[in-house]
């Protein structure tokens, strides 16, 4: 078996920068990390994370704690625990799903939580003595993960402004004091403000059968080309519903917008322009700054947004997939 001692000399370097590599792979540049990864892979070595574990007094287990409830359609979850299990596994830790009444049930190391309203903030962190790291923008200064979700509703409303439309509407989620909610209506505000257009906006249940009724309403009684910026794909694709049931033009009579990017934006007829979330890589993100947490024995790491992308499809531009 290979020895980090073979390591270090197949990769040229130290046995204290193998070691770094390992232990703290944050202090090791990304050169230093791939040349010892690459010198690991080719001579098979697993580095012993059950005897660091037991030396430095962890139980390589990381808990995430979901705090919305989950559609078993829409598959956002399975792409965010697909990243943080990913990064996990480089370094041997075990991921364990929990509720928030056995959050405090066994030992681990470290706790991603998702879905966490501002009003419960403080309930789900008491008694919390772990490093934790929240997905979701948040103003209770908890360290966290999340996409820019004001400048995604920006993109999306640009978007529909650039191709002829200025009846621009917002549907969002009744989550409004929500800082991710707050952030995507003022992303859709400061373009309407800057462009002289009136603002027109609902807020409802994140639901597909809710969007597609209140865009009926709406739509129905229409005199002008109509944009409706959906906080979701799931509202998009109601929205979607309402406009095939009243034969409208794509891109031409309406335009529709969704925001995630992970699923429902493909199901639809036509396929919903959306805003995309790199959810898989915001999921190992939110794991390497647990690690890394856990690591600086619960010091500060801040928050992370990452950049959104728009996906243009047959919902706003006529002939378009």
């Amino acid at each position: 078996m290979a020895t980090l001692a073979d390591v270090a000399k197949k990769a040229n370097v130290s046995k204290m920068t193998v070691s770094r590599v390992i232990n703290h792979p944050d202090q090791v540049s990304d050169e230093l990390k791939q040349l010892v990864y690459h010198a690991m892979e080719e001579l098979e070595y697993v580095p012993n994370y059950a005897a660091r574990a037991l030396v430095q007094n962890r139980t390589q287990v990381v808990k995430f704690l979901i705090l919305e409830e989950i559609d078993t359609v829409e598959p956002y979850y399975m792409n965010l625990l697909t990243g943080i299990s990913r990064e996990l596994d480089k370094y041997s830790y075990s991921l364990q799903l929990v509720t928030q009444k056995s959050k405090n049930i066994g030992a681990y190391d470290g706790l991603i939580i998702t879905g966490m309203r501002d009003s419960e903030v403080e309930k789900v962190m008491a008694g919390l003595e772990k490093p934790v790291i929240a997905y979701g923008e948040n103003r209770r200064d908890v360290d966290a993960i999340d996409v820019d979700n004001r400048l995604g509703a920006e993109l999306a409303t640009t978007h529909v402004y650039d191709v002829g439309f200025r009846h621009i509407i917002f549907f969002g989620i009744n989550l409004i004091e929500e800082e991710f909610m707050r952030s995507r209506l003022t992303g859709y505000s400061e373009v309407m403000k800057r462009n002289g257009l009136m603002e027109e906006s609902y807020f409802m249940k994140n639901s597909s059968r809710v969007a597609e009724k209140t865009a009926l309403d709406i739509l129905d009684k229409a005199t002008e080309p109509v944009a409706i910026i959906c906080a979701s794909d799931r509202m998009a694709v109601g929205v979607v519903r309402a406009a095939n049931s009243l034969n409208m033009k794509f891109g031409e009579t309406i335009a529709v917008t969704g925001f995630d990017g992970v699923f429902l934006d493909r199901i639809s007829s036509p396929k919903i322009t959306t805003v995309r979330s790199p959810v898989i890589e915001m999921g190992e993100t939110s794991a390497q700054m647990l690690l890394k947490k856990i690591n600086e024995n619960g010091a500060k790491q801040g928050s992370t947004l990452f950049p959104p992308k728009l996906i243009v499809r047959g919902s706003t531009v006529a002939g378009k997939e």
